[in-house]
This record gives structure tokens, C-alpha cells and sequence, in this order.
């Protein structure tokens, strides 16, 4: 997995599938919203999504008040979004 950030948002490239995975994240994403407020995360191409970093964005909409707004590539990873009702607070679009 690839994590790029610039600005507001966060372009993340292959399957995030580890716990480096989420830390990585965690990480560049921590650094932005001690900035920014509203964040993009684009996810090209992950199949899937740990739950640790469902958790972690999660935590970031509903406890630290930041609007998240997603790009996603893989219609797998959208309708697993869906199953789990997160659709609509993830503001999730097909990219």
C-alpha cells in the first residue's frame, strides 16, 4: 500500500490489508487534520478496508468532528461500505 497526501486530501494506492496499513494512515491523516477540518481520501483500488481503519474514520466523523468525504475505486470495497451502513457518513462516491 502507497499513502500520499497533499493539501486536504489523501490518495491511498493498493490493498489496505495490515495493521502498517492502518498506522500508516493513521499517521498522514493525523498530521492533516490537526490542520484541516474537511479531508478527502481517495481510494483507488483496496479491495477491502481493516477494521481498525473503519474504527479509526469512525472516530475522526463522529468524536473529533472532521468531515470526510471519499473517493473509492473498487465497487467491492463501496458495497462493503454499504453492507455496514457507512455510506452515507463516509460521504462515499465511485471514482
Amino acid at each position: 500500500m502507497e499513502i500520499s497526501t497533499k493539501l486536504n486530501k489523501v490518495n491511498i494506492n493498493g490493498n489496505i490489508k495490515s495493521i502498517s496499513d492502518f498506522q500508516n494512515i493513521k499517521t498522514s491523516i493525523d498530521t492533516l487534520v490537526a490542520k484541516e477540518k474537511s479531508i478527502t481520501i481517495n481510494i483507488m483500488d483496496s479491495l477491502s478496508m481493516t477494521s481498525t481503519t473503519i474504527g479509526y474514520f469512525n472516530k475522526l466523523i463522529l468524536k473529533d468532528k472532521i468531515n470526510i468525504n471519499m473517493n473509492i475505486g473498487n465497487s467491492k470495497l463501496i458495497e462493503l461500505l454499504e453492507d455496514l451502513s457507512l455510506d452515507k457518513l463516509f460521504h462515499i462516491k465511485k471514482a
